[in-house]
C-alpha cells in the first residue's frame, strides 16, 4: 500500500469561515463544520495519513502572531484526535500575497515540504479544498483534487470531484480508490453538512 495522504484546506473545510473577509485568529472563534472529525476517522482508517494545508496572512497583516496561530491548531488537532480523527501535523503560510512565496497555495510548498517530511507518495494523495486555488495547489504537487462546492455554486471546476463536505468528498474519494463500499445516497443526502 503507498504512502498517501489527504491534505486538507482549513477555513471552509474543517472550520467555518469567518464573516466578511475576516481571519479565525481565536481558538474561542474556531467552529468545525459537521462530519468534519467523522470524515479525517474514515482518511485514517482507510490509510490516508491527514494533513491541513492553509493560507494564513493575517500573520503578516498583525492580525494573529504565528505563536497563537500555532495554539488554535495545537487546540484544533487535539479536539480532533479526541474525536478518533488524527490530523498528523499542520502547514501554513503566513506570508502576504507579494512578494509571491514557494508556499502560498496555488504554490505547492506546503503539499512538497509534508511529503518530504512525511514521504508522502503524491500521485496516490488527495487535496481537498473550497477554491480553485486549493485545487491548483494540489494539480501543482501532482495530487488528485476536490473541491467543496458552496450552496448556490456552479459545478464547474477543474477538480477531479466535487462535493458539498468533507464528508461527502471522503465518501467519494475512498469509493473512487476502491477502499470501501459505495454508501448509499440517501445517506449522503440525509447529512445536512
Amino acid at each position: 500500500m503507498s504512502n498517501r495522504a489527504a491534505f486538507l484546506d482549513r477555513d471552509g473545510v474543517i472550520n467555518r469561515k469567518a464573516s466578511d473577509s475576516r481571519y479565525v485568529t481565536r481558538w474561542q472563534d474556531l467552529r468545525f463544520l459537521p462530519g468534519v472529525a467523522k470524515s479525517i476517522a474514515l482518511l485514517n482508517k482507510a490509510g490516508f495519513q491527514v494533513f491541513v494545508v492553509t493560507n494564513q496572512r493575517c500573520v503578516a497583516k498583525r492580525l494573529v502572531t504565528s505563536q497563537a496561530l500555532d495554539f488554535i491548531h495545537q487546540q484544533m488537532c487535539r479536539c480532533l484526535a479526541a474525536a478518533g480523527a488524527k490530523v498528523e501535523a499542520v502547514y501554513y503560510c503566513p506570508h502576504e500575497k507579494q512578494p509571491p512565496c514557494s508556499c502560498r497555495k496555488p504554490a505547492p510548498g506546503m503539499l512538497l515540504t509534508a511529503a518530504r517530511e512525511h514521504q508522502i507518495d503524491l500521485a496516490a494523495s488527495w487535496m481537498i479544498g473550497d477554491s480553485e486555488i486549493d485545487v491548483e495547489a494540489g494539480r501543482n504537487a501532482g495530487c488528485k483534487t476536490v473541491r467543496l462546492l458552496g450552496c448556490y455554486e456552479e459545478a464547474r471546476v477543474s477538480a477531479d470531484l466535487v462535493a458539498r463536505s468533507l464528508l461527502e468528498a471522503t465518501y467519494k474519494i475512498l469509493q473512487r480508490d476502491k477502499l470501501v463500499a459505495q454508501k448509499p445516497m440517501i445517506e449522503l443526502a440525509g447529512t445536512s453538512e
